[in-house]
């Protein structure tokens, strides 16, 4: 089990490594005024190149890349040039991380406690209703572009039932709108993949041998194909982390919610690389960290994976 932990963790690092260094040096890419905080306009050749020399920028770029991760592993990740001129990224992004949080922790809550049944109930009642029902939401959710149906939500559900259109600070009412904007599409995959693995599973040549012994179809779907059909469930369930948090990117600035989502966004419209930069690489550890979480739960919940043996595997 060690042997498999320190495996994945190094390769999650290595990941880490090539993403954020990709994003460093696309981040070279863009346009210098990007580094500039305003007056970018009256500054002349000289004074721009002095300007830059002194942050760095006119080093070479292997020199660059090694003073970016010596911040990195001091805890500095730099500090903003527009957002907030020469604040700390981490002061800027602390008092955001709750919000997100809060936001992306209930939203995977709700999104399991009502796609997870869905999808038993669509398998369990396979061409009727149910099923169909749940078949006409997936495709709805997974067809309609997100920015369309949130928009449709935040106009006319906040007239219907009276709901705050903006998020409010100590006002819980106004949670409701983002949160359930936020699960829907969590809602729609879990609710699929249930779906698609408990009929996989009722194809199996040991559910029919345990209808041949008369066991009855409440007991085998839940003792045998729920259970069964969780497995890869366990792998996904933690890589959706960073898809919720990618909504959370623009419904956050819909809603007017402070978290690190509307923060992206703000940084990118004013060209905070620094910012950006920070932000982007703390969305690139949850997600990675988010998919090794899940092939430890996958092999938790799979007997049949053995992580002690040489070659073992799923």
């Amino acid at each position: 089990m060690l042997r498999f932990v320190l495996k994945r963790v190094v390769q999650a690092i290595f990941t880490l490594f090539i993403v954020a260094t990709s994003v460093f040096l696309l981040l070279r890419l863009m346009p210098e005024e990007g580094y500039f905080a305003e007056g970018y306009d009256r500054m002349d050749r000289e004074q721009i190149d002095a300007a830059l020399a002194e942050m760095g920028l006119k080093d070479p770029l292997h020199v660059q890349i090694a003073k970016f991760y010596e911040g990195i592993f001091h805890g500095d990740l730099g500090t903003s040039i527009t957002v907030r001129p020469k604040v700390p990224v981490l002061d800027i992004i602390a008092p955001k991380i709750p919000y997100s949080l809060y936001f992306g922790l209930a939203s995977i809550v709700v999104s399991l406690a009502l796609g997870l049944p869905l999808g038993v109930l669509m398998a369990r009642y396979k061409g009727k209703f149910m099923d169909g029902l749940g078949n006409g939401y997936i495709i709805l959710i997974k067809a309609v572009p997100a920015a369309v149906y949130y928009l449709f939500l935040q106009l006319y559900v906040t007239k219907a039932f009276n709901l705050p259109m903006l998020f409010k600070e100590g006002k819980v009412i106004s949670w409701i709108l983002p949160l359930i904007c936020m699960s829907l599409g969590g809602i729609a995959s879990y609710a699929m993949w249930m779906r698609r693995y408990m009929v996989d599973q009722l194809n199996m040549d040991y559910i029919k041998f345990s209808r041949a012994k008369g066991m009855g179809n409440s007991a085998i779907m839940f003792k045998h194909v729920v259970r069964n059909a969780f497995v890869p469930m366990a792998h996904n369930l933690p890589s959706t982390i960073l898809f919720t948090i990618s909504g959370s990117i623009y419904i956050e600035s819909l809603f007017s919610i402070p978290g690190m989502g509307g923060l992206l966004v703000s940084a990118i419209q004013r060209q905070d690389n620094t910012l950006v930069q920070a932000l982007v690489l703390i969305y690139s550890t949850i997600g990675v960290f988010g998919l090794l979480l899940g092939d430890l739960l996958m092999a938790l919940c799979d007997p049949r994976i053995k992580l002690d043996k040489k070659g073992a595997g799923r």
